[in-house]
């Protein structure tokens, strides 16, 4: 596969990550663990089907173990820390702080062989930090001190999703079909966590289930696999700056569902996000030429 159609693959994952909160929103009430279980566990089933039709599945058995170990802790851990954040500080303001994990995919990227850190991708990905600050803050009051354990844990929640993504290119020879394993064994996680700390609240009716199945599908599922590709064969720093459309996309897909309303700041977070992917892909061409 060549590195303009890896990194094309990894686009699909931003796709498939904006549609997150609106599933989410229709799944409720399932309690966060419980959802992470559920749809790690279609994620993971969805990846079985795939691997027994293509015969991968008898790859995983050369798969180092500490593989596992490095995919399973970015995983759950990722949505682990994530879910604490938002529990222990406001949503906008830790979502904030967790969403610095494209900038820092675009600067750990440079410490990788054969990367090249240009000053387009910086300049792309502060304007597109600068974009989904807008969307994200909203109408918030500000940081308060006293939800530093929150922000604490958002900032965890970042540096976890970004060492994942750029230590994936140090196994670039290890199969996609191990994130199967990572799927399942964070289901696995998630719901030995979920009877510890919660109440069980299943999904309510057709639209609860509905949506918990196209998280499990898309989101919390195909979207880790298409990921794997792309930040271990595609231009990685590219996807990391291209990342940050996929608050400005998840809010135009809640517009369009009618529960969000449209702003003029949509208007200027999707012009400076578009303004940081094309600072990013002209950085891109520079180095590959």
């Amino acid at each position: 596969m060549t590195r303009s159609r890896a990194t094309y693959v990894g686009f699909i994952a931003i796709l498939l990550w904006a549609l997150l909160a609106l599933f989410t929103v229709g799944s409720a009430p399932t309690p966060p663990l419980l959802l992470n279980a559920l749809c790690f566990a279609i994620g993971g089933g969805l990846g079985v089907i795939w691997g027994l039709i293509t015969g991968n599945l008898s790859a995983l058995r050369r798969v180092p173990w500490h593989v596992y170990v490095f995919g399973t802790i970015g995983l759950f851990g990722y949505h682990a820390l994530y879910f604490s954040a938002l529990r222990n500080a406001p949503a906008a303001e830790a979502g904030l702080i967790a969403y610095l994990w494209p900038l820092l995919i675009v600067l750990f990227s440079g410490l990788l062989p054969g990367e090249r850190l240009r000053g387009g991708h910086l300049i792309g990905a502060c304007l597109g930090l600068s974009g989904a600050a807008l969307i994200i803050l909203g109408g918030s009051s500000g940081f308060d001190p006293a939800h530093a354990k929150g922000y604490m844990l958002a900032a965890a929640c970042a540096l976890m999703w970004s060492t994942y993504s750029v230590g994936s290119r140090r196994f670039g020879d290890v199969p996609t079909a191990s994130v199967i394993v990572f799927c399942l064994a964070s289901a696995v996680l998630s719901a030995g966590l979920h009877f510890a700390l919660e109440d069980t609240v299943w999904p309510a009716g057709m639209l609860g289930w509905t949506s918990t199945v196209a998280l499990g599908l898309g989101p919390v599922g195909l979207a880790f696999y298409v990921w794997d590709i792309g930040v271990k064969r595609g231009d990685i720093q590219l996807l990391g700056t291209a990342s940050y459309s996929a608050p400005l996309l998840s809010t135009l897909a809640l517009v369009a569902a009618g529960i969000a309303a449209p702003s003029w700041k949509l208007a200027v977070a999707a012009l400076l996000i578009t303004a940081g992917a094309v600072c990013a892909a002209l950085a891109s061409l520079k180095s590959d030429g």
